[in-house]
């Protein structure tokens, strides 16, 4: 059973300053019948093995087909078949959701997150940092170096010290380039004003129920 904490809507958690939003869609997402059909058979594989319900996203990059190829490749060799741990990969993509307030990165991961074994207090606690109580050395390491990518485009001396203490070169420059990239996506989500799928909308006020 969960705490009363870790029942709060998830409508309630809100980054402060809130999340950024245009007053409409700047790029909307193609409707399905307007894709051609190479990228909608694309697209259906994503969602079927990659078990993602990103359909805005991806009828949004149709929008410049030329891209969307390269995209999808370089942002699935970084989740979900990045080497990093699945929960500590869907625990910095949380943090660098809500530190870039970015509401469509934040719904999608709150449901990918979940079913790749995080715990609803997990997802609560993200909002807190990396000093809340409850995290490993190894989480509150990860998500420090979240916050420092974040705020000042570099992992100190100290924090890079201890995560070369549990990842090694390898590792951690996928680290640096799975928060790299979404930080990135983050600002290409809050500059489109792209709408959060509905299915997963719907989530965001249930998950945490």
């Amino acid at each position: 059973m969960s705490s009363p904490e870790t029942v709060e809507s998830l409508q309630q958690l809100i980054p402060p300053g809130g999340w950024r939003t245009t007053p409409r869609p700047r790029i909307p997402p193609l409707q399905q019948k307007q894709a051609a059909w190479p990228s909608r058979l694309v697209i259906r594989a994503v969602g079927r093995f990659g078990r993602l319900d990103a359909s805005n996203l991806w009828l949004m990059m149709m929008r410049n087909t030329r891209l969307l190829v390269g995209f999808l490749a370089y942002a699935h060799r970084l989740m979900p078949f990045g080497e990093l741990p699945r929960r500590d990969t869907e625990l910095i993509i949380l943090r660098v959701a809500w530190n870039c307030r970015s509401r469509y990165e934040w719904g999608q991961h709150v449901d990918i997150g979940l079913r790749a074994g995080l715990r609803p207090e997990d997802i609560t606690r993200v909002t807190r940092g990396a000093d809340a109580a409850g995290w490993s050395n190894r989480q509150a390491t990860l998500l420090r170096a979240v916050d420092e990518f974040h705020n000042d485009r570099m992992i100190s001396e100290p924090t890079w010290n201890s995560l070369a203490e549990f990842l090694d070169q390898r590792l951690l420059l996928e680290l640096l380039l799975l928060i790299g990239f979404y930080e990135g996506l983050a600002g290409v989500l809050n500059s489109t004003g792209l709408p959060l799928d509905s299915d997963i909308e719907q989530n965001l006020t249930t998950k945490l129920k």
